[in-house]
């Protein structure tokens, strides 16, 4: 098998297909080296690399794809959604600029087409000098599309898909929308679980071959196996029932391809910690944050930390947290990419770090990169509940360490809320960061309640009484008895009762603004 090469427009052509991306115009051979994916937005200053290929969202017309060409200079490629509008004056403008102009299929959205090559992209990343990506599923899934002479896919247990081979545009509507969003659509696996055909699948060890209604085109599949553990399957678009000898071929292809993963798996999870060590030590802040951040390509000046957390669901089993854990890392990380090609993200034992440089003539970087956050959260909301902290801007990487304390801070503040898709700035809850701060104080010193909080704690506790709760309500509605009786479901006779009984247990004088001050900041500290 041989060796993949680095990232260009044309093997990136080949692995995408006619399917996702066509060649509207090119400048010559497409062998030029693609570094980054950047999306195209008309009211922000364009911050193309070389090397970059450009989404160019809205873009339809000659003159605004002329006057993109010309701005765009070392760009590898501009994409743009089919019709794509080319003529001479376009044709001269790619020659003159060795801009390559793409044609993004309509079915395709532009979330999906950036996810698609910023993961191609992604398996050079990290990569030690000399060393060059395996071509491996890829190649397998056109190996296996020739030998049962049909368009393939391998896709993990999750039924996401991992490569795919040739000829999609033979298959069906259902494979064409699998193949754009890089998982089969839920509505075909639950129809696939409904009639059984998964669970034939993952118990048999020999291929399956499905019959299905409408306008879908029959399958062939078979799981790929590591001795009893299912790694992910293979399925090929068939019109009839596969011979014995392409069985045989399906079969056999399901052990390579679970070589493979096994080797992808290894090798995913070396590049991994690399980079999880790299980003640890540039969150340090030390000597070596430097060196790190190089060999990340993160910036250096102007930094905002993100410390991000997914809400522990109950129940869940140590492999799917950390499955759950590391799919919202990699959604992070695909996130502040799109916004800055110099951020980086990862996995840090549950928490998701994010580097992201933030530039503004206006100094509101914090909040900008707590919009950035909020915007994340949402989108990932109906899979992910999270929470984000975010910590001031750092100047540069001597000061990162603390924007990194900041973050994980702010987040903290949010699981003491018991909150779920919140992002705070560390700013906003600075006075709620160092209450804590003192709790963890309080602790480690075995420090206790004193005073007039001491005694209603005891009270209460001998006596079942609820005086902690009056006094509580009643200094959170300001002394207004009224709203105070209302928020514990007393009468107001009653809460009078009880605050007159409080003040004589305790000796607490609530005249005294430094007295309820003392006994306001014990509760927080020490709780009830």
């Amino acid at each position: 098998m041989t060796a993949r090469p680095r990232a260009s427009l044309r093997r990136i052509l080949e692995d995408l297909g006619s399917t996702v991306l066509d060649v509207a115009a090119s400048p010559g051979e497409l062998d030029t080296e693609v570094t980054g994916v950047q999306i195209y937005d008309p009211l922000d200053e364009l911050p193309v690399m070389e090397g970059d290929i450009l989404l160019a969202v809205g873009v339809d017309s000659v003159e605004r794809i002329l006057a993109l060409l010309e701005t765009a200079g070392g760009a590898a490629g501009i994409v743009v959604k089919q019709p794509v509008a080319v003529d001479e004056l376009v044709r001269a403008k790619v020659l003159e600029t060795g801009v390559a102009l793409l044609g993004l299929t309509r079915a395709a959205s532009w979330a999906q087409v950036a996810a698609l090559l910023r993961s191609l992209l992604a398996e050079d990343d990290l990569a030690e000098p000399g060393e060059t990506p395996s071509d491996g599923l890829f190649s397998l899934a056109n190996a296996v599309c020739a030998l049962l002479d049909a368009p393939v896919t391998i896709e993990d247990r999750s039924s996401r898909v991992l490569a795919y081979s040739e000829r999609q545009e033979e298959a069906d509507a259902g494979r064409v929308e699998t193949v754009l969003g890089r998982q089969v659509p839920e509505r075909y696996r639950r129809m696939l679980v409904e009639r059984g055909w998964l669970r034939r699948l993952y118990q048999s060890r020999e291929p399956v071959y499905m019959e299905l209604e409408g306008d879908s085109i029959n399958r062939a599949a078979v799981a790929v196996r590591s001795g009893d553990e299912i790694l992910g399957s293979i399925w090929a678009a068939v019109r009839e029932p596969l011979s014995e000898q392409r069985q045989r071929a399906l079969a056999d292809a399901a052990k390579v391809v679970a070589l493979q993963l096994l080797r992808q798996r290894a090798g995913s999870d070396t590049r991994r910690r690399l980079h999880a060590d790299l980003l640890s030590t540039v969150l340090e802040g030390g000597k070596e944050a430097v060196e790190a951040a190089g060999r990340l390509g993160v910036a250096s000046e102007r930094l905002c930390v993100l410390a991000a957390q997914l809400v522990e669901e109950p129940y869940v089993d140590v492999a799917r947290r950390e499955s759950d854990r590391q799919r919202f890392c990699d959604a992070l990380a695909l996130h502040v990419g799109a916004i800055h090609p110099k951020a980086a993200a990862a996995l840090v034992g549950s928490v998701a770090y994010a580097v992201l440089p933030l530039h503004s003539a206006e100094g509101d970087e914090e909040a900008r990169a707590v919009r950035i956050a909020e915007s994340f959260l949402t989108r990932v909301g109906p899979r992910h509940r999270a929470n984000i902290g975010v910590g001031r801007l750092a100047a540069d990487l001597t000061d990162v360490a603390r924007s990194r304390t900041d973050a994980d801070r702010a987040l903290r503040v949010l699981r003491a809320r018991g909150s779920a898709g919140e992002a705070a700035g560390y700013t906003a809850v600075h006075f709620e960061a160092l209450l804590l701060q003192l709790s963890d104080l309080a602790k480690a010193e075995e420090q206790a309640p004193t005073g007039p909080y001491e005694r209603l704690l005891a009270h209460d506790a001998e006596h079942d009484s609820h005086l902690v709760d009056t006094l509580r309500a009643y200094l959170d509605a300001f002394g207004d008895v009224k709203a105070a009786s209302a928020r514990i479901h007393v009468h107001t006779n009653t809460f009078r009762y009880r605050l007159k009984r409080l003040t004589e247990i305790s000796g607490l004088d609530l005249d005294d603004p430094e007295a309820r001050l003392a006994v306001m900041l014990q509760m927080r500290i020490f709780g009830s």
